[in-house]
């Protein structure tokens, strides 16, 4: 007997920690369980050609918001091609209304609720009894909705069970859903993590705890009140392993990783006492639960050893108070603060658009305010009406008007049009590209002064766009610099020459361009003294010391030499020469910029 345990990413670069978590939970049935990972830019047919060769048994997906329609449409065909395979789903996108989804496509035998590894294991055992001839029943798997019509092996008649679902009688009585099952104590979990050859180039994910104290109402984790953690001893072997391996990244997808203290403290601790200088740490937390221990931990920490996402959602107080949540922005604006102190971490805030009492105006006084605190990086996000959420209960009083289909993004409610639903949409994209990209830096501050608020400048922006056709087009980096420049000169706004100047420092910041982009000023005039920067750099390196041996004809290559009118380190903007030295060995852990110095020239009769 086979089972296949399949999972649908949104990209290559992600991995699915829950399959391969309940596959190590299930190690006395590993010989009977593969694993598949695919993306939703796959080709379908590439998809069923790698299921149909691996014929298991029994295969089950799992579901979320951004996979559920892709899903489904594979479980649709599938069932044509493998029609003796019993397919089962699961996850959250499945377990709320898990009836329904039998209802829906009956392709399916079953829904697997809530957490799946000890589901699994129990099913397992059920099939392989099955297929050993020996007694099994499954209504003693628990966790579980299944058709009580048909057989969980390999009698499934879905022609039969689609007829019957279509008669009067409707779906009552025709699936039987077992006893709820127990949470699950975090130590008894496997640690899913063996040969990390197979994550080469992906995002490994991890869980210290499952479950969230908090209420938010647009949060399905609010459901779920039962916050158990993985014991510190367990946690931290766990930890040491990604070290030794040198993982680039690890993932926490703790829902609030900090609100147990102790726990966060003691992991924090271990990671800065064992940092390895490769491997990023990443942490969704609550900024405003941030203590005066861990503050102090974080600042001593390394540049780029962790990373925090920090969710604001609104500074709109009654907003605040109406989705349950209990912070103050205040509150958390001082905490980022003090992280900022450090300049060691990056920091990733979020705002949601489309909360209850959150109009446009309201709207753009939130993102001012997180704006205004200078992330690394600022994600708009819209509201998404999740079924079994208490804002999916309050829908109709917030007058919330939301796709049929997943993700459920909200398209108006009492407080915004979709008209300005789009506006935004069209900021949102404005955002990515010319703030958390990192790539405009010095452009887009210097920008903002011509404009009264930072909401206002994207917004500009996004209107130009919108004007010229340019939204959907995959514009080239130095196109979007281009487009910049054209929005300058819509805006009649002076002193070009200087917004001319900071998108080439932004640019070489970023890149050693072999191409010189067609907005930048000739560097001939300079030839001769930036060739004897090199030569003294090669025979005695005081800024390039870690390029010892290398020639100056190579040194001119490896890094640039870019020779400003304006004193943009210093952000100055009185007119004179300003050299300065991008070094691309040496970057940010950040921003990714490359390291910048002013250096001083010298002509060659002065040598």
């Amino acid at each position: 007997m086979k089972l296949l345990l399949a999972a649908v990413n949104a990209k290559y670069i992600h991995s699915n920690l829950a399959v391969y978590s309940m596959k190590a939970y299930c190690r006395e049935y590993a010989e009977q369980i593969e694993l598949a990972e695919y993306t939703i830019n796959q080709q379908e047919d590439e998809i069923l050609k790698d299921l149909y060769r691996r014929k298991p048994d029994v295969l089950c997906f799992s579901c979320y918001i951004w996979n559920i329609s892709f899903v489904k449409e594979l479980i649709r065909d599938i069932k044509k091609i493998l029609p003796d395979t019993v397919i089962w789903v699961g996850g959250p996108e499945v377990s709320y209304d898990a009836e329904q989804v039998l209802a829906e496509l009956p392709e399916i035998f079953g829904v697997m609720c809530g957490e799946g590894e000890e589901t699994l294991r129990e099913l397992m055992r059920y099939y392989v009894n099955i297929e050993k001839q020996e007694k099994a029943e499954i209504k003693a798997v628990r966790g579980i909705v299944f058709r009580e019509k048909g057989a969980a092996d390999r009698e499934f008649d879905s022609a039969e069970v689609c007829a019957e679902q279509s008669s009067e009688q409707g779906v009552q009585g025709k699936y039987v859903r077992t006893a709820a099952r127990e949470i699950m104590d975090m130590d008894t979990l496997v640690f899913p993590y063996e040969d990390m050859e197979f994550f080469q180039h992906r995002i490994i994910y991890y869980e210290s705890s499952r479950g969230c104290p908090f209420s938010c109402s647009y949060c399905l984790s609010s459901i779920d009140k039962k916050l158990r953690f993985r014991s510190l001893s367990l946690v931290k072997n766990e930890l040491q392993f990604f070290l030794d391996k040198k993982v680039p990244q690890v993932k926490f997808v703790d829902r609030t990783f900090n609100c147990k203290k102790e726990h966060a403290l003691e992991i924090w601790k271990y990671i800065k006492e064992h940092d390895n200088g490769v491997t990023n740490f990443h942490f969704e937390i609550a900024a405003d639960l941030l203590t005066e221990k861990e503050l102090e931990l974080i600042r001593t920490m390394r540049p780029g050893l962790i990373q925090l996402e920090i969710g604001v959602q609104s500074t709109n107080e009654k907003t605040i108070k109406e989705i349950r949540r209990k912070t103050s922005f205040e509150k958390i604006s001082e905490k980022v603060k003090r992280v900022q102190e450090g300049n060691n971490v990056h920091q990733h805030l979020d705002l949601i658009a489309g909360l209850p009492f959150e109009g446009y105006d309201s709207f753009k006084s939130s993102f001012n305010d997180v704006y205004g605190l200078r992330p690394q990086q600022l994600q708009l996000g819209f509201l998404k009406v999740l079924k079994g959420s208490y804002m999916y209960e309050k829908k109709e009083d917030y007058g919330c008007r939301y796709k049929h289909r997943e993700p459920y993004e909200v398209l108006a409610t009492n407080w915004l049009s979709y008209g300005e639903i789009c506006r935004l949409k069209g900021i949102e994209d404005m955002v990515e590209v010319y703030y958390n990209s990192g790539q405009f830096s010095r452009t887009m501050e210097a920008l903002e002064q011509e404009f009264e608020d930072a909401f206002s400048m994207y917004e500009a922006l996004a209107d130009f766009y919108e004007e010229k056709g340019y939204f959907g087009i995959s514009h080239a980096r130095i196109r979007r610099y281009e487009i910049l420049l054209e929005f300058l000169q819509k805006r009649g706004i002076e002193n070009q020459e200087y917004f001319r100047e900071c998108m080439v420092f932004d640019l070489y910041a970023r890149e050693n361009l072999k191409t010189r982009p067609g907005f930048a000023e000739e560097q001939k005039a300079y030839k001769k003294q930036i060739q004897n920067f090199y030569r003294q750099e090669a025979e005695n390196p005081r800024l390039l010391k870690n390029y010892a041996g290398y020639q100056a004809r190579q040194l001119e290559k490896m890094t640039h030499l870019e020779i400003f009118t304006f004193d943009l380190l210093k952000t100055g903007r009185q007119r004179e020469n300003y050299p300065v030295l991008f070094d691309y060995k040496e970057r940010s852990p950040l921003t990714y910029d490359a390291r910048c110095s002013q250096v001083e020239l010298v002509q060659e009769e002065n040598l």
